[in-house]
């Protein structure tokens, strides 16, 4: 999996703002919507905006280093929904569609993003890019997520109103929440309510 990541600057429902990392870049596509109830999030309306995303996303690609199709537009919302089906198979313990394989496997199987060492001895892409390579990675992320030894890892916020998936890599996998500040803050402050209130109900 590609590794390096600051994480999304995700927004809720109540305009709060906070940073996700669902430690894979093929999981940071799902933060662009999906299908079905989750289509009401769906931000990849142009092909400038998928070429917006994978300048946010870990792959760093700057808009004008990247030129993305109407076709390729198509291909990363289908290989998006087909991520969202497989992850929840995945963290549900299912069958995974064949035909949602099948969508991963025909975008991985394009040519991808080609490394280069820079003259600093830095690690960089070469460039300029399109939209179908930078989709190839995102596809074989996934599958070297899927395939690999973190795919047992991958989980569903703990929170019951909240649907991010991500792929727990801490050394004891007990990750419960894609985000402290957000989830895991809120899990914490109604329990602290609810032993206060416990409290003092027993007090009386």
């Amino acid at each position: 999996m590609i590794a390096t990541a600051t994480g999304l600057l995700l927004r809720s429902s109540d305009g709060t703002g906070f940073r996700f990392d669902p430690g894979a870049l093929c999981l940071e596509l799902l933060c662009t919507g999906g299908p079905g109830e989750l289509a009401r999030w769906e931000s990849l309306h142009t092909p400038q905006d998928l070429a917006d995303w994978l300048g946010r996303s870990r792959l760093g690609l700057r808009p004008d280093e990247v030129t993305v199709t109407a076709g390729e537009l198509a291909t990363g919302r289908a290989l998006r929904d087909a991520l969202w089906r497989l992850t929840r198979a995945a963290v549900r313990e299912g069958r995974p569609s064949p035909a949602d394989l099948a969508e991963v496997n025909r975008a991985a199987a394009a040519p991808p993003l080609a490394p280069r060492i820079t003259d600093d001895g830095d690690r960089a892409w070469a460039l300029p890019a399109t939209g179908g390579q930078a989709l190839s990675a995102v596809a074989r992320d996934a599958v070297e997520l899927l395939t690999g030894p973190f795919a047992g890892r991958i989980r569903e916020c703990g929170a019951d109103n909240c649907q991010l998936v991500f792929v727990d890599t801490s050394r004891p996998g007990r990750r419960r929440w894609c985000s402290m500040e957000r989830c895991g803050n809120r899990h914490k402050v109604r329990a602290l309510r609810a032993r206060r209130d416990a409290e003092e109900r027993t007090a009386r």
